[in-house]
């Protein structure tokens, strides 16, 4: 069905689904044979938005779930039944994929397969310990707004894979960089304080 569709289009299925909140389960439906790089699109999504706990904790750990899966070179993502069953409010999908679809048009519009060199099964299972590094980076942001470089690079990462586009890739590892940064300097502060409390 998605064969040759582009990011935005299966995005925009998604969000047209009907119900009050969307299970992983028909998030995984809809997904089908691009399931691994849509994922690691979908998991960003809602953290390019400021949200409150602890859906980046849920995002962060998702997200780990399927590097580690993408390391050991898994044809498709396996999820247990109980993370399957969890669900988003549909409107917090559609509000993250309209807020995203802007963006994703532009980058498609640019996007075109490039540097495909990436898109080995060895560097995939590079990039699965990449995307694990993000998830890590998603798990101990600053609440509220300080996932949203980690949002914004995790995003950049997953439409690289679906477009095969290897400068994508390199723009959202640029951007996760700095999202990393900002991740590490809250874990210290957080140390420091506890330090200094005790």
């Amino acid at each position: 069905m998605f064969s040759n569709a582009r990011t935005s289009q299966i995005l925009l299925a998604l969000a047209s689904q009907p119900g009050e909140r969307l299970t992983v389960r028909d998030i995984m439906a809809v997904l089908q044979d691009r399931a691994f790089a849509l994922l690691i699109v979908l998991l960003g999504l809602p953290n390019c938005l400021p949200m409150p706990p602890p859906i980046p904790l849920v995002c962060g750990l998702l997200l780990a779930l399927v590097a580690i899966q993408i390391i050991f070179g898994r044809e498709a993502p396996w999820l247990p039944r109980q993370l399957l069953n969890r669900s988003l409010a549909h409107t917090d999908v559609e509000r993250a994929v309209a807020r995203a679809m802007p963006t994703f048009r532009k980058l498609e519009r640019f996007s075109r397969p490039r540097m495909t060199f990436l898109d080995t099964p060895f560097a995939m299972r590079i990039m699965g310990a990449i995307v694990l590094v993000m998830a890590l980076g998603l798990l101990f942001a600053p609440p509220f707004v300080g996932q949203i470089p980690m949002g914004l690079a995790v995003c950049l990462v997953g439409l690289g894979l679906v477009e095969r586009d290897g400068l994508v890739i390199v723009g959202g590892l640029i951007i996760g960089s700095i999202g990393m940064t900002l991740s590490l300097g809250f874990i210290y502060a957080v140390f420091t304080g506890l330090e200094t409390v005790f």
